[in-house]
């Protein structure tokens, strides 16, 4: 028998209880999903997909999306989701790194991608998830599959990561890295069959993919399915949940909203956060709308989820709590010596979650991991005499945006290439909604004239939206230290409260 992420969660799974209850259609039982995960995973292997081979898929949310990363796991293939804001140029960079075998996008993308991908074979998915090359192919497979003879040191994922020189990364995860993070947050969040999820996130991502569907997997929990998140929606859908999985930006939104109150979260066993830092002020202001203390936890794309604040037990703000069951984390110097308690330095992690390296990058991964095993996060932390940790920094100079990952350096290389600009600096501020608002300073060259809206306009074509700018400041010079270098601590400062009310 196959011992993977899959076999597990065939093993623990009650096929006559729900998986998916999307808000617009009926309820999808175990079984059923099950069955059209069958289905999916024939199609692809139809076309030649073999255990190995990668698979990009770049579609809206919908049951069918999350059911085709259950056809992977299934068919042995290497899941590779991709941000549904990415541009053709953006993808082009992915699928001629990674090689898929086929790449599943949606019918309105198909020929705006295909023109940068000459040769690649594509199936499409409507954006609800109910038409396409891919159901119509699916739709006369057997609802039963040979699963692949995968174990847990096969890869399950490559999630790619902005470089911090503009060049991504592929990071591999393997079906031991996703399990184990499963069954960890499973035992610390106390996850149980009788859970419900309010899914509010994207799925292109590890905290709507992996930690939220796997924990559910794992747990055998139902999950309510929402396209993404909406105030209005996510009220509506409240009252049959027991656990909601947010980014900071869900939970000040929600806070702006008069029907928060402790009446409508009173039955609620669980708000957690996670993808970006939470303001303690969030925190705060939401225990006292709601009596809830929301679980802020730590992870990353390599590593899945390293701490959690726990659950029994208090819940510090502005803290990411004690590390998960089996995870190892250290504050060291930068020879990897630990610190002394108390004393700031740089994140390291080793255990089971920690990803296998990045794809095609030998150098690049040998660089990450010490001789002992640990993986440099990049993050600047500190672990107080309770244990708990606290991340003060970040090393890398990610720019975290709605709970999504921007590195500064792959924008600034665009910018710098627009005729006039002489230099560009990229700094993340303090946003009351997105938690950072992505902000560019440009030194113009003599005589150049250049606006906002044409940066922005110079750009549109090859950035993710949410990479954009929020707002564009021509200076005469950037602030710079004795050696020369841009001080980007100084723009943080002098327009910290840009983005503020």
């Amino acid at each position: 028998m196959p011992d993977n992420l899959f076999a597990r969660v065939l093993a623990v799974s009650d096929l006559g209880r729900d998986f998916l209850r999307p808000i617009d259609g009926p309820a999808l039982r175990y079984r059923e999903a099950f069955a059209i995960s069958a289905r999916l995973a024939h199609a692809l292997v139809r076309h030649g997909a073999k255990p190995g081979d990668r698979v990009a898929v770049q579609v809206e949310k919908s049951p069918t999306a999350l059911l085709l990363y259950l056809a992977c796991l299934r068919a042995g293939l290497v899941y590779l989701p991709l941000n549904t804001g990415y541009t053709p140029a953006e993808l082009a960079y992915f699928a001629l790194d990674s090689e898929p075998c086929l790449f599943v996008c949606s019918d309105k993308n198909r020929e705006k991608i295909a023109a940068c991908l000459a040769g690649m074979v594509f199936l499409t998915l409507s954006d609800d998830g109910r038409d396409g090359s891919l159901i119509r192919q699916a739709a006369d497979a057997p609802e039963v599959f040979a699963d692949a003879e995968t174990g847990m040191g096969d890869l399950a994922s490559i999630l790619y990561t902005s470089g911090t020189t503009g060049r991504s990364k592929g990071a591999m995860l393997t079906h031991g890295n996703l399990t184990s993070n499963a069954m960890s947050l499973r035992q610390a969040w106390e996850f149980s069959q009788n859970d419900v999820l309010l899914h509010a996130l994207p799925i292109f991502h590890i905290h709507g993919l992996f930690v939220a569907t796997n924990v559910s997997l794992l747990s055998g929990a139902s999950m309510l399915f929402l396209p993404k998140f909406e105030p209005d929606a996510v009220f509506q859908a409240l009252p049959q949940a027991s656990v909601m999985m947010g980014v900071p930006t869900f939970y000040t939104r929600l806070l702006k909203d008069e029907r928060l109150d402790k009446d409508r979260t009173r039955h609620m066993r669980l708000f957690i956060s996670g993808s970006a830092p939470l303001l303690a002020e969030t925190h705060n202001q939401w225990q006292a709308r709601t009596g809830h203390a929301i679980l802020e936890r730590y992870g990353m794309t390599e590593t899945n989820m390293n701490t959690s604040n726990p659950y029994h037990g208090d819940r510090i703000p502005g803290s990411v709590g004690l590390p998960l069951p089996g995870v190892e984390i250290r504050i060291a110097d930068g020879d990897g010596r630990p610190v002394p308690q108390g004393e700031i330095g740089m994140i390291e992690v080793r255990g089971p979650n920690v990803f296998k390296g990045y794809w095609k990058m030998p150098e690049k991964t040998a660089a990450e991991f010490r001789p002992d095993g640990f993986f440099v996060t990049g993050d600047l932390g500190t672990i107080g005499a309770n244990g708990y940790l606290s991340i003060v920094g970040r090393g890398k100079d990610l720019i975290i945006t709605g709970g999504l990952n921007v590195y500064p350096r792959e924008i600034e290389s665009l910018l710098d290439e627009l005729p006039g600009v002489e230099e560009s600096a990229v700094v993340g501020l303090p946003h009351d909604d997105f938690g950072e608002g992505v902000t560019a300073f440009l030194v113009l060259k003599p005589g150049a004239r250049l606006t906002q809206e044409s940066v922005l306009e110079s750009l549109s074509d090859r950035l993710a939206r949410f990479k954009l700018p929020k707002r564009v400041f021509f200076v005469d010079q950037l602030p710079r230290n004795s050696m020369g270098k841009v001080q980007k601590s100084a723009l943080r400062q002098e327009y910290a409260g840009l983005y503020q009310a």
